[in-house]
């Protein structure tokens, strides 16, 4: 009977040290652009966890002993062409990969664009994704990590918000609430996992419409097509890409690494002849499963 005890005791006392912790973006009744409403957050269930309609933003941060760390911090941004976030498949998969690095795994659990929940919605992403990163600058010490190594990931859809928040990180898109946003916005480096980049003509029409609607304004288009907001200030690139990918057309990625490179960033760009689209980590393909790899190596070569 003493041994069941003990064995109970050392698995609560496990679980409680493996927890992670999750944070809210905003102080409570405080969200930007939020309107009460009847919607409430769905999570499916089946090869993936899909949530959509995101009422209350968050960080869930994933964080490797402290002897391994490196004082890195990646937020992730999960894909889902701005309808629903495959969270696991490109969020808190990545995280566990980036711990076993040493790099802190922050999935950002961001508002998917309504017109039942918030007011000017084409901003709300990028709201969120300002704040998260202010919100893990300010908690840097508590996090292990130093506030000059902060970069972001996203794929698809999330791609599109982290090139975004790459190309937009000075633009005040909401009113500073507290202390947290003093911090800067810009991350030190990004990566893009078969992004949404454009919403020209090789664009995800998914992702633009659920973004800014099926009638946008020229100069709404030209806004969040991100290969056209390129500065000088841009953070250093890692792009990854299929050449097969026929939702999300490999021209996206090609058009960032040109801009970029026009503006004097460094820029690191992977392209594979085959993948699709939405290959995660890619374990299970001979060619793709190495790209986490070339991606960390890219983060070390930073240093």
């Amino acid at each position: 009977m003493k041994n069941i005890l003990l064995l109970l005791m050392l698995v609560v006392i496990g679980n409680t040290a493996a927890q992670d912790t999750i944070m809210q973006l905003w102080p409570k009744d405080k969200i930007p652009n939020h309107l009460k409403s009847l919607e409430k957050e769905v999570h499916e269930q089946n090869e993936i966890l899909r949530i959509s309609k995101v009422q209350v933003p968050t960080i869930e941060v994933y964080l490797p002993s402290k002897r391994d760390a490196t004082g890195e911090a990646v937020l992730i941004f999960p894909g889902g062409g701005y309808g629903i976030l495959a969270y696991d498949w490109e969020g808190t998969d990545i995280a566990k990969f980036l711990n076993s690095n040493g790099i802190a795994g922050i999935v950002v659990k961001y508002r998917l664009p309504s017109d039942v929940s918030q007011t000017d919605k084409k901003y709300v992403p990028l709201i969120d994704a300002q704040r998260a990163v202010r919100l893990v600058r300010a908690n840097a010490e508590q996090f292990n990590v130093d506030s000059d190594k902060i970069g972001i990931i996203g794929f698809s859809a999330g791609g599109h918000l982290a090139s975004t928040l790459g190309t937009h990180f000075n633009e005040k898109v909401y009113e500073p609430i507290d202390g947290i946003d003093d911090e800067s916005a810009r991350p030190d480096f990004m990566a893009l996992g078969y992004p949404v980049i454009s919403f020209g003509e090789v664009t995800h029409l998914g992702s633009k419409n659920n973004l800014i609607g099926e009638k946008p304004t020229i100069d709404m288009v030209e806004y969040f097509s991100n290969e056209k907001q390129v500065t000088e200030q841009t953070p250093p690139t890692f792009l990854l890409h299929a050449s097969d990918d026929t939702a999300v057309p490999v021209e996206n990625s090609l058009l960032f690494y040109k801009a970029v490179k026009d503006k004097g960033v460094s820029a690191t760009m992977h392209i594979y002849p085959k993948g699709g689209h939405g290959f995660g980590l890619g374990l299970h393909d001979e060619h793709l499963k190495d790209w986490g790899d070339r991606m960390i190596d890219w983060i070390v070569s930073l240093r």
